[in-house]
């Protein structure tokens, strides 16, 4: 079972600000290489920690409104957030190691 799943504009608040415990959210965009590059190492980590996290994609082409909410300005953008609330922010792609370093308080 994949535990990534994609949000928009209009579900955002259901999917991300409402949800149980953190949510990492993938700021991407189809034509960003970076992104593409970085996609399997966040699908990786959201399957292997599915009962920590949860993980969701968010095009910002299709989506602009939220990435502007969060002054989303370079993609990819990894935000994670806890009870509604932004708690961090990568930006850039980065190795699976690295990235589950970054976000290792969440995985407690």
């Amino acid at each position: 079972m994949n535990n990534l799943t994609h949000t928009t504009d209009e579900t955002f608040a259901e999917d991300v600000l409402r949800a149980e415990g953190p949510v990492i959210v993938d700021f991407w965009a189809s034509w960003c290489g970076p992104c593409l590059q970085f996609a399997p190492i966040l699908e990786e980590v959201a399957n292997e920690h599915r009962d920590k996290i949860k993980v969701v994609k968010l095009d910002v082409d299709a989506n602009p409104d939220t990435a502007r909410a969060y002054g989303v300005v370079s993609i990819p953008t990894i935000n994670v957030y806890q009870n509604g609330e932004l708690a961090k922010s990568i930006v850039g792609s980065r190795p699976k190691k690295k990235f589950v370093a970054e976000i290792e308080e969440f995985l407690a």
